[in-house]
């Protein structure tokens, strides 16, 4: 697995636990939307099962606030690793971001863009995947709701603006030399909406769909003015606006069929949850039993 081979050359320097509990991972960026130039550094996302007590931190005994606190995990992140072996010897940069499945879980739920993206890869972009990726990746359209409107316009809005940022280094100034505005940012203002665009209307996201990859390609290659983006942009802001009050999808996320999700998971991880985490519905249930012999019994007693 990637993740163990760069961490045995002390290439990257994960927990220590971390490669061997990599439950899923996929290549993000210009290759999974379709429109990769061949020579681009290549984005890892994925999600990990940190240790029971990382999760479950009651089971130590600790009490939250008070004293000394068990380590969390949330996310382990580290770019510009330069792999010089890798690609036939022309070498490979990669930036890793892999998180705790309850991060993972939670920012989906928020519909985070990327934390989407991540579960929507195509299959030829998953390069780890595990019982547990599976699991999630088979129910990933559970995760989607009307909340993905306002996410994707404000992450649009962020990426329209900074096509003209003040000071861009690197690649980034390249851009803007050569077509007078930052066409990377541009073409993920695109991208954001259009995905928000066929999330509303179909309940599901193709990373790849051919209209959106072909202007997102048309906007790399220089054929689509700034003007261009801008006005597109306000069209389709008050497309989606419609679109936000007809579309079927559900308004707000539904939180406990995804809480008992991520519970099936951490239960294939770990097996059997029955000492880390109380079933309220049980308890109220076992009380009511309780009470009804009581009430049976009240002349006895």
């Amino acid at each position: 697995m990637l993740l163990q081979k760069l961490e045995e050359r002390g290439l990257i320097h994960p927990p220590s636990w971390l490669s061997h509990n990599t439950m899923y991972m996929t290549i993000m960026g210009s290759e999974a939307y379709g429109v990769s130039s061949g020579d681009s550094d290549k984005d890892i996302y994925g999600f990990c099962i940190p240790r029971k007590e990382m999760v479950f931190s009651h089971l130590t005994g600790e009490i939250s606030g008070f004293g000394r606190q068990i380590q969390k995990f949330e996310q382990f992140q580290q770019h510009h690793v330069k792999d010089e072996t890798a690609n036939k010897g022309k070498g490979l940069q990669y930036d890793f971001g892999i998180y705790s499945i309850v991060k993972y879980f939670q920012l989906c739920m928020e519909n985070n863009p990327n934390m989407l993206d991540s579960m929507f890869t195509p299959v030829n972009c998953v390069i780890h995947c595990t019982k547990v990726g599976n699991m999630v990746r088979d129910n990933r359209k559970m995760f989607l709701h009307k909340g993905v409107f306002h996410k994707m316009k404000g992450y649009a809005y962020s990426q329209l603006h900074k096509m003209q940022t003040k000071d861009p280094i690197g690649k980034r100034k390249e851009l803007r030399e050569k077509f007078g505005f930052d066409t990377k940012f541009a073409y993920h203002v695109v991208r954001l909406l259009s995905e928000c665009e066929q999330i509303l209307t179909e309940g599901d996201l193709d990373l790849q769909e051919k209209g959106r990859r072909e202007h997102m390609k048309a906007i790399r290659r220089g054929e689509v003015s700034e003007q261009d983006i801008r006005e597109w942009f306000a069209v389709k802001e008050k497309e989606l606006e419609k679109l936000y009050v007809t579309s079927t999808l559900r308004h707000s996320p539904d939180e406990g069929k995804i809480k008992m999700l991520l519970m099936q998971c951490l239960e294939e991880h770990y097996g059997s949850l029955d000492n880390c985490v109380v079933n309220p519905d049980a308890a109220l249930e076992a009380l009511r039993e309780i009470q009804t012999i009581l009430d049976k019994n009240r002349s006895i007693l």
